[in-house]
């Protein structure tokens, strides 16, 4: 039996690396999680119910998830213009162009939200300017998913940029050869292999802006009921020592981007089994 599993083997040392991930996995992330759903067990169900159920609490999941989606899918269809012009045309500057597409990444989460703040406020450079238009922007819905769009279009980019650089540019002059649109070979030939990448970005900016607390509460004014963040709550109720309401509600938030992320990888396994089979 041992030979048999030694033969099956592939790589060398497969038991200790598979032990030392499972290890690892486990500090970082199970441990971690499990001790939110025991936490929480301890209140009780009426009071966990009463927590997760308050009126602030539910506005402030409606303003988290509402603004990661939106920003999530601002991305998507800007992070792919972004990438699509960074790996088809040549331009000058394009180096800088592409390494300020990594800025979020570098940037303190804080620092950007004061400076979105500074930007966009009623007395801001452009907020004065959409002032007399009627647009408030900063301490508002639209100024989080302004925040939450710029600490995410990084991932829909950086992921979008190398399946892009793989497309075979003969499959695109075949099927204009054969009297295809430029709009029609988008849409039948590239758009398809391109959509499994796009999905894989887009989950990946909705589950960053999630969970984002830096660069939003500074933008979003904090109003209960209005602009408040479901990471705020968290931490409001940490200062309180409300530790078990503070686990109720990151539980009700796991659990929710759970099933959201999941839905969104079933699109993406049935997306890429689409292009498989084509």
């Amino acid at each position: 039996m041992a030979k048999a599993w030694k033969k099956r083997s592939i790589l060398p040392g497969f038991g200790l690396s598979m032990g030392f991930t499972v290890l690892y996995l486990s500090l970082i992330v199970l441990f971690p999680l499990s001790a939110i759903f025991i936490k929480s067990s301890g209140m009780g169900w009426e009071a966990f119910w009463h927590t997760i159920t308050d009126p602030r609490v539910i506005a402030s999941y409606k303003v988290s998830f509402g603004t990661a989606f939106g920003a999530a899918l601002v991305n998507a269809v800007f992070g792919f213009i972004v990438a699509w012009v960074l790996v088809r045309y040549s331009f000058p500057g394009k180096k800088i162009v592409d390494a300020l597409v990594d800025l979020p990444f570098a940037l303190p989460t804080a620092v950007a939200g004061i400076a979105l703040t500074t930007i966009y406020s009623q007395n801001g450079w452009v907020g004065r300017l959409l002032e007399p238009l009627g647009i408030k922007i900063a301490f508002t819905p639209l100024g989080i998913m302004l925040a939450l769009t710029f600490i995410g279009i990084p991932f829909v980019v950086r992921t979008l940029q190398p399946v892009m650089e793989e497309l075979e540019k003969e499959v695109e002059e075949a099927a204009v050869s054969l009297g295809a649109s430029r709009w029609k070979t988008f849409v039948r030939i590239l758009f398809p292999e391109l959509l499994p990448a796009l999905l894989t970005g887009f989950t990946l900016a909705f589950a960053r802006a999630v969970g984002e607390y830096g660069s939003v509460v500074f933008i979003s004014g904090n109003m209960p009921m209005k602009t408040e963040i479901a990471p705020l709550l968290i931490m409001t109720k940490l200062e309180q020592y409300d530790y078990a309401g503070a686990t109720a509600i990151a539980l009700v938030m796991l659990v929710i981007s759970f099933v959201t992320l999941l839905v969104i990888n079933l699109l993406q396994w049935r997306a890429n089994r689409h292009v498989t089979s084509a």
